[in-house]
C-alpha cells in the first residue's frame, strides 16, 4: 500500500513538472560570439528563476542577422548596429543590451599579459602585412624597454561573419587610411593575410596553439582562457590596459538618444581614459512577430538588464545605465504592439 501511495506521488509531481514545462516557452536566438560568455549565464540564472530556457547559437554576428531575417529564432544578437533603413526592410527593432571591449592578444615566448604595447596604425601595419616581424623598429619604438623577439607575426581573425570583426576593422579604418581604402570595415573582409578560427572562441584557440601569433577577441574570453593581451595607445596618446575603467570611460561617450533605432559605433572614442576599441552589443527582434512570440522575449530581456547585471560586470561588460534602459523599454512600448495597438510589453508583468 505504502509503495502505491509512493508512486502515486511521484506521478503526480511529474505530472505537475510537466505542466510547468509545458507552460513555460522555451526561446531560441542566435548571433554574436561577444556576449556568449554572459549571455550563457543569463539563461542558466533566468531558467533556474522562471523554468523558461533560452537557447542561443553563438554563430557570429552575420549569422545571427541571417536567422533573425529569415525568422527562424525568437531573437539575435549582432556587435554590428544595423542602419535604421536595413531595419525598416527587414521589419527587425534593434536596442543595446551591454557593451563590449574588444582587445588584442598575443603568443609570444617571455612576454606577459599587459607587458607589450601597441597602437591603432601599427595594429592596421600588422594585419595590412606590412609588419611582418615582432621585432620590427614599429613596434620597438612603442616597447623599448621589452625584449622582443625576433619572429615571424601570423595574424589571426575570424572566419565567420563577425560584429567583433565589424568593430575591430571599423577602428583600424579609423585610424589608418590605408585598411579603409584597401580593407574597410563589416561583419568580414577580405583579409591580406592569416588565418581564421570560428568565434571569439576560435580566434583564441588558435592564438594559444600559434607560436608567434596576434588576434582580437572581446575581453570575456581574454579573462576565461587567461590569455596575454596587449595594452593600447588611445586616441588621446595615453597608454591603457584593457579595464573596467577603461571600458567605462570608452562607453560613457554613448548618447543614445540622439540616434534613431540606436545606431552608434563607439570605436576610437576621445578622452584620456577611453579604451580605443569598444562597441555597444545588440539585440534583434522582428516586428511582425505576434505577441504571444515576442512578449516572452522581451520578459528575458528585461530581466537580465535589470537583474543580470552583476554577472555582467564581473566578466567586464560595461552595463548600461538606468537611463538607457528607460529609453529601451520606451522603444519597446513603441515598436511592439498588439493588433488592436497596444503594448504587449509591461515592466510590471515581467516581475
Amino acid at each position: 500500500m505504502k509503495q502505491r501511495i509512493l508512486f502515486a506521488l511521484a506521478a503526480v509531481s511529474a505530472a505537475a513538472m510537466l505542466t510547468v514545462s509545458a507552460q513555460a516557452k522555451d526561446l531560441s536566438g542566435a548571433g554574436g560570439t561577444a556576449i556568449y560568455p554572459v549571455l550563457s549565464q543569463w539563461a542558466d540564472t533566468y531558467q533556474k528563476a522562471t523554468g523558461t530556457a533560452v537557447n542561443y547559437q553563438a554563430i557570429g554576428s552575420g549569422g545571427g542577422i541571417k536567422q533573425i531575417q529569415a525568422g527562424t529564432v525568437d531573437f539575435a544578437n549582432s556587435d554590428k548596429p544595423l542602419k535604421p533603413d536595413d531595419l525598416a526592410a527587414m521589419k527587425v527593432a534593434q536596442f543595446p543590451m551591454v557593451i563590449i571591449s574588444i582587445t588584442p592578444i598575443v603568443n609570444l615566448p617571455g612576454i606577459k599579459p599587459g607587458e607589450m604595447t601597441l597602437d591603432g596604425k601599427t595594429l592596421a601595419d600588422i594585419y595590412l602585412g606590412k609588419i611582418t616581424s615582432w621585432d620590427s623598429p614599429q613596434i620597438k619604438a612603442l616597447n623599448p624597454a621589452v625584449k622582443l623577439p625576433h619572429m615571424a607575426i601570423t595574424t589571426v581573425h575570424r572566419s565567420d561573419g563577425s560584429g567583433t570583426t565589424f568593430n575591430f576593422t571599423n577602428y583600424l579604418g579609423k585610424v589608418s587610411p590605408e585598411w579603409q581604402d584597401k580593407v574597410g570595415a563589416d561583419v568580414s573582409v577580405e583579409w591580406p593575410n592569416g588565418v581564421g578560427g570560428k568565434g571569439n572562441a576560435g580566434v583564441a584557440s588558435s592564438v594559444q596553439q600559434v607560436v608567434g601569433s596576434i588576434g582580437y577577441v572581446e575581453y570575456a574570453y581574454v579573462m576565461e582562457n587567461k590569455l596575454t593581451f596587449t595594452k593600447m595607445k588611445n586616441k588621446a596618446g595615453k597608454t591603457l590596459e584593457p579595464t573596467m575603467d577603461a571600458f567605462t570611460a570608452a562607453a560613457a561617450n554613448a548618447d543614445f538618444s540622439k540616434v534613431q533605432d540606436f545606431y552608434l559605433i563607439l570605436t576610437d572614442q576621445p578622452g584620456d581614459k577611453s579604451w580605443p576599441i569598444t562597441a555597444a552589443t545588440y539585440m534583434l527582434m522582428r516586428l511582425d512577430y505576434t505577441a504571444d512570440q515576442n512578449q516572452p522575449v522581451l520578459k528575458f530581456l528585461d530581466w537580465a538588464l535589470k537583474n543580470g547585471q552583476e554577472q555582467a560586470r564581473a566578466l567586464d561588460y560595461v552595463p548600461l545605465p538606468p537611463p538607457v534602459v528607460q529609453q529601451i523599454e520606451a522603444s519597446w512600448a513603441r515598436d511592439f504592439k498588439t493588433p488592436d495597438g497596444k503594448p504587449i510589453f509591461s515592466a510590471m508583468a515581467a516581475h
